[in-house]
């Protein structure tokens, strides 16, 4: 088949577009996931520069882990989904460490 012809899956503008959600999920929704982590991790029972370090160790992790798992999902929507549902825990252990901070 010649390649202009345009028989590889996914190609066109559903393609693109599923690919730039795909990106987008990565970019943001990674991000997302770390900054909730570090946050989070201050609800861990260490003291508090202790909880900053593992934190932001931990992000670096879950930035990885999230931008393979966007690109591994069966589609960008499940991809949007599961980073949507990893966050939920994380932000409630970020709510809890808002709440419980000092203005």
């Amino acid at each position: 088949m010649p390649m202009g012809s345009g028989g590889n899956r996914g190609s066109g503008r559903s393609g693109r577009g599923a690919l730039l959600s795909r990106i987008a999920a990565a970019l943001f929704g990674g991000y997302t996931l770390a900054a909730l982590t570090s946050v989070a991790a201050l609800a861990l029972p260490l003291g508090t520069v202790e909880a900053v370090l593992a934190g932001m160790q931990a992000s670096f992790g879950v930035y990885a882990g999230a931008v393979v798992w966007v690109f591994a999902a069966r589609s960008a929507h499940r991809a949007w989904l599961g980073l949507a549902v990893a966050a939920l825990p994380l932000l409630a252990a970020a709510g809890w460490v808002w709440m419980r901070t000092p203005a």
